[in-house]
């Protein structure tokens, strides 16, 4: 078995589209409608990683949620075979990094944000 995607809650479904493909590089999978309100929006960043199913809130409690899934941790792990270029790619398309990059016992590692404000890892293991 292995995790395929994560549902992860954004505020609007073309913008954060726009932000995770533009900015990270990531793929259009699907879009499908579902009804007025919702859709079937699922992204990749490749072969190898799980997908993200981007869901708008449909309460007050989700709307709190978007932006701090996890209480303000990093949330994600991104991956990367080159993690100078994929470093240098997404710096020049603007994605906010909290630090610079640095070298840990697990690979080199960067805190960065997404649109909304959750943290992710960029990620090269040894």
């Amino acid at each position: 078995m292995k995790i395929a995607q994560i549902s992860l809650l954004v505020n609007d479904y073309d913008e954060a589209i726009a932000w995770y493909c533009n900015m990270l590089g990531f793929t259009l999978v699907d879009d499908t409608v579902l009804s007025e309100v919702k859709r079937w929006v699922v992204v990749s960043p490749g072969e190898q990683g799980a997908n993200l199913l981007l869901a708008q809130p449909i309460d007050e409690a989700q709307r709190q949620a978007v932006g701090n899934q996890t209480g303000g941790r990093v949330f994600l792990f991104l991956y990367s075979a080159d993690f100078d270029t994929d470093y240098a790619r997404l710096k020049s398309n603007g994605v906010h990094f909290l630090e610079e990059p640095r070298s840990e016992d697990y690979g080199k590692v960067v805190v960065f944000e997404d649109l909304y404000g959750n943290k992710w890892d960029l990620l090269e293991g040894r």
